[in-house]
């Protein structure tokens, strides 16, 4: 990943696979395998280690594992192991991804720093944890700043707590809603983003459709990130949220698309130009509408205007009539200026 990004670098699209691999490593690798061969540039995992980030008592946000007795037992059967995390990042290396897991404890920080990440995504409830920006910045590697649910105030913090240490930012609109309405998105947050902290912006999308990430990608934002399941049948928190590997596909394909249009201003005379045989055979010509003999005198009933436009162009019609013919004519004659007196 590069130390910052600007505008004329592709937007980073990041498959964040969070909690969809109900931890199982296979499902983890399978979902390397998916996101690369769907187009994204970064697949994104999360980081937990439940001694270290939770407590036994810790609410469920949506009490949706069965197997689970408490939410720390769930992020307990979410862990990886470090060799586990190492395999992972070279898989991902390998499939030509740029690797990125959040990190929810100062000791899971730590472990990323010995698996290495290409840039810190921090999620949005991490923004107030100053231990944790402690810890990362002595990387100095990018910060990818979520603000799902932070207020201004917190992410002026944040933000402060990043580029006082000179490192590079990107601050990404979020709403921290499972799927996120239309009408919470927040378009118009990317703007206000850049201008405030002077930064790449990016959109952490949870609608679980395409559409606010191909408005984003137009508006130019320099990262995307959405949730992507195998199938909205299956089982997790954030199916709801998510795209399908298919979806992922579509909008890494619309990305780039936009891209070059942003990229490619039209000279529209140009563009016409180069158009010509297709105008020649869509636009119109002046036509006569019976046979005429030489030196009769045009007015409006001996002509119509018909395609091809390989003769004198529809737009001329006014000028031909009361014009004498050089020539004699037959109907549906599509008119020359050599057929006219000079």
């Amino acid at each position: 990943m590069p130390t910052s990004f600007n505008a004329k670098s592709p937007c980073l699209v990041i498959g964040e696979v969070a909690q969809a691999h109900d931890g199982s490593l296979g499902t983890a690798h399978a979902y390397i395998d998916a996101i690369a061969n769907a187009g994204a540039g970064a697949v994104k995992f999360q980081t937990h280690i439940a001694s270290a980030e939770s407590t036994p008592g810790e609410p469920w946000r949506v009490k949706f594992s069965l197997q689970d007795a408490s939410r720390f037992d769930y992020w307990k059967r979410m862990e990886f192991t470090e060799a586990q995390w190492h395999g992972l990042k070279q898989h991902a290396c390998e499939r030509g991804l740029q690797f990125l897991s959040s990190p929810f404890s100062v000791e899971a920080a730590e472990l990323l720093k010995r698996v290495g990440v290409s840039a810190w995504k921090i999620a949005s409830g991490e923004v107030s944890n100053i231990r944790l920006f402690d810890c990362i910045a002595e990387t100095g590697l990018p910060v990818l700043l979520s603000t799902g649910m932070s207020e201004l105030r917190e992410i002026d913090a944040a933000a402060e707590r990043v580029q006082s240490r000179g490192l590079s930012l990107t601050v990404f609109q979020c709403t921290s809603a499972y799927p996120c309405p239309p009408e919470k998105i927040g378009l118009n947050m990317l703007d206000a983003f850049r201008n405030r902290y002077g930064c790449a912006v990016g959109l952490s999308d949870h609608s679980g459709c395409i559409y606010p990430g191909l408005a984003a990608a137009a508006l130019g934002i320099e990262a995307l990130e959405v949730h992507v399941t195998f199938s909205r049948e299956a089982f997790g928190p954030d199916v709801k949220a998510s795209l399908t590997t298919a979806e992922l596909r579509q909008l890494a394909d619309g990305v780039r698309f936009i891209e070059q249009i942003m990229r490619s201003p039209v000279n529209k005379d140009a563009v016409t130009s180069e158009l010509s045989p297709m105008r020649a055979l869509f636009t119109k010509s002046v036509v006569v509408t019976e046979d005429l003999p030489a030196g009769a005198l045009l007015c409006d009933s001996h002509l119509t205007l018909k395609k091809p436009g390989t003769g004198i162009p529809a737009d001329r019609l006014n000028e031909v009539v009361g014009r004498r013919l050089s020539k004699p004519v037959q109907a549906g004659r599509i008119l020359q200026e050599t057929d006219l007196v000079a």
